[in-house]
């Protein structure tokens, strides 16, 4: 039998084991867990209930570079003409629904007006299954251009990226500088990393494709789909409570917060997740941040990050001295749902900031005419 094919039973094997441990602690915890939840749902309001997506975009895609169909959503603003377009690039392993509440918040904006484009990345939420060898943040990045050229061709940009959205802004400030110089007006870097993944945050043997645990997890989630939608529903609770763990700083934070990460999850394919593994780990781009360096730069990120800790935030801010670096102290991974009226607070000032910047070079403009 060649290496290959025996690395591959290794960590067909190895991911086998560890379904079986997850689903004896599953069957041990899965009580203590969906008690966790009743109790937790039963002490909330009301008012705290999952809201459905608001308000509704209208839908669209895009066509990337290699022919990869790409989910969108436009959202025009509920008064007066836009002024500027904000992109929003969520992370990996999730969808557009990553900016449930932003996308009210900046619909509802008068001043300034903005029009918001949303869309999935490749192989995520509602796109289009994409080859391995394309799972790339440089394709990512292109992907982005590809969206943008066809849904935001004119005016000025915001572009708002979480974790692997914002590497992606990363990537496309490497491949298209002009594009900031000449139109890009703001930036928003939330819980992300200019590099050294591996470094800090999740650990290295994690962002390998050697990981033989990743590797036979990829490899029954192709060849055994049954099995693999099996464990997640035998360890459903488990991998809620595990979800809540990583994603929120906040361990009483309302159970639909916890259901919307886990149901982005779970509509992502495990082996297309897996194709992504290679690419955030090795991600590096410090020398693309001066690229920002012409526009509003917002940093943001949660203290009790568990994914991508804070230390990555002041790195990034400390290449961008000009730029607002914003604190979130004890949240996770996705401040723009645990703590949404910060966040929100956070992007209008970029957004005022941004308005202000474009007064002042219009004002410019008159009197050079």
């Amino acid at each position: 039998m060649r290496p290959q094919v025996w690395g591959a039973v290794a960590g067909a094997a190895g991911a086998v084991a560890a379904t079986g441990v997850a689903v004896g602690v599953a069957a041990r915890k899965r009580s203590q867990i969906a008690t966790d939840r009743r109790r937790l749902a039963k002490e909330l309001s009301d008012g705290d209930e999952a809201p459905g997506l608001f308000p509704p975009g209208e839908p669209s895609s895009v066509t990337a570079d290699d022919g990869i169909r790409l989910s969108c959503e436009e959202i025009e603003p509920a008064s007066g003409q836009a002024t500027m377009t904000v992109v929003l690039v969520h992370g990996f392993a999730l969808d557009r629904r990553t900016w449930h509440f932003q996308r009210r918040m900046l619909a509802e904006l008068t001043e300034p007006a903005v029009r918001v484009v949303l869309y999935d990345q490749r192989s995520h939420g509602r796109s289009e299954r994409a080859p391995r060898e394309s799972c790339t943040i440089e394709q990512l990045a292109r992907d982005l251009d590809a969206v943008i050229r066809a849904l935001a061709p004119e005016g000025p940009l915001v572009l708002v990226g979480h974790s692997m959205g914002g590497m992606t802004l990363m990537a496309l400030a490497e491949q298209r500088p002009e594009l900031f110089a000449e139109r890009v007006v703001g930036v928003a870097l939330v819980s992300t990393s200019a590099g050294e993944m591996a470094g800090a945050g999740l650990p290295g043997a994690l962002l390998s494709r050697d990981n033989p645990l990743l590797r036979g997890v990829g490899l029954i989630a192709r060849l055994q789909p049954k099995l693999e939608k099996g464990v997640r529903r035998v360890a459903g609770d488990l991998i809620w409570s595990i979800t809540r763990s990583y994603a929120y700083g906040d361990r009483g934070v309302s159970p639909w917060l916890v259901d919307l990460v886990d149901t982005m999850i779970s509509t992502n394919a495990v082996d297309a997740l897996i194709d992504f593994v290679d690419t955030v780990g090795s991600h590096n781009r410090l020398a693309a941040l001066p690229a920002f360096a012409t526009c509003e730069v917002l940093v943001a990120a949660g203290e009790a990050d568990r994914v991508i800790p804070f230390e990555h935030a002041e790195r990034i801010a400390a290449e961008l001295p000009d730029a607002t670096l914003v604190r979130f102290p004890g949240v996770g991974h996705l401040p723009m749902l645990e703590q949404p009226a910060t966040m929100d607070e956070a992007l209008l000032d970029l957004l005022g900031r941004c308005a202000a910047r474009r007064r002042g070079g219009l004002r410019r403009l008159r009197r050079r005419a």
